[in-house]
């Protein structure tokens, strides 16, 4: 009888192993497709969001980001953060909003200052958010990223509203992470810069749920939930900028 207990426990450990080597490949598998099919989304967003740009809008919403900005991993661009929020604009305002996404996809501290600072420099935005970094935790070095950071924010309005970096929740990366936003929000206030907090917003959701619901299949990027989450942290200091007229007021 012991001699069979054991092998039936020595079955269950070998086929738990099996389905977990199983679950693994699948999930990586469904992975590598969805990298795949969201690398292709990266020209479909940018493309939308050039058309944008050329509406009339009473109200200019510029964005400075990468791809949670483009919205890569959202079941359409507008349904990124930035997308929500001029949306919201547009509803608490009854204004019509014309929005200037400059956020690229992979962009880093580097790309923002060499190819959207450039941009913005020619706009005059009455609303503007900031958010980026996330790119720059892969090869995260304190310094550059301080030095980099202390550049940008030294060139936006003092109105602009900039985020901090979003929780990765495990490991190595969210120790970077943590760092990184200790820095963001020394020099944010060197600058008299509003702070979104986005890393408390995705932070509030946990690595499980967030895993299992506000993800896309790349198990990086935000779906629609993530993105409602990543709009949620700049809304109230997006009403401060943009008061509700009178007849939208009454609505609330």
């Amino acid at each position: 009888m012991g001699w069979w207990i054991a092998g039936a426990m020595l079955a269950v450990v070998v086929l738990g192993a099996i389905a977990a080597l199983v679950a693994r490949t699948l999930v990586l598998r469904r992975r590598r497709a969805a990298v795949i099919r969201l690398t292709a989304d990266i020209p479909i967003n940018a493309k939308w969001w050039h058309e944008q740009e050329h509406k009339t809008g009473e109200l200019l919403y510029v964005a400075v980001g990468d791809s949670a900005a483009q919205g890569i991993g959202a079941s359409r661009p507008g349904r990124s953060y930035v997308g929500m929020l001029a949306a919201h604009m547009l509803e608490r305002t009854g204004r019509p909003v014309r929005v200037v996404n400059l956020g690229q996809s992979g962009a880093r501290l580097r790309e923002a200052l060499d190819l959207e600072l450039p941009k913005l420099r020619k706009l005059h935005p009455d609303v503007l958010t900031v958010s980026i970094g996330a790119n720059d935790i892969a090869a995260f070095e304190a310094e550059r990223f301080e030095r980099e950071l202390r550049e940008l924010y030294s060139a936006l309005p003092r109105h602009a509203i900039v985020a901090d970096l979003p929780a990765f929740y495990f490991g190595a990366a969210e120790k970077k992470v943590r760092i990184a936003n200790e820095i963001l929000h020394r020099i944010a206030d060197e600058f008299g810069l509003e702070v979104a907090p986005l890393y408390a917003a995705t932070w509030r959701q946990g690595g499980p749920r967030y895993a299992l619901n506000q993800v896309a299949a790349d198990f990086f990027h935000p779906n629609d939930r993530g993105y409602r989450v990543w709009a949620s942290a700049f809304l109230p200091l997006l009403d401060r900028r943009v008061p509700a007229t009178p007849s939208t007021a009454a609505d609330e």
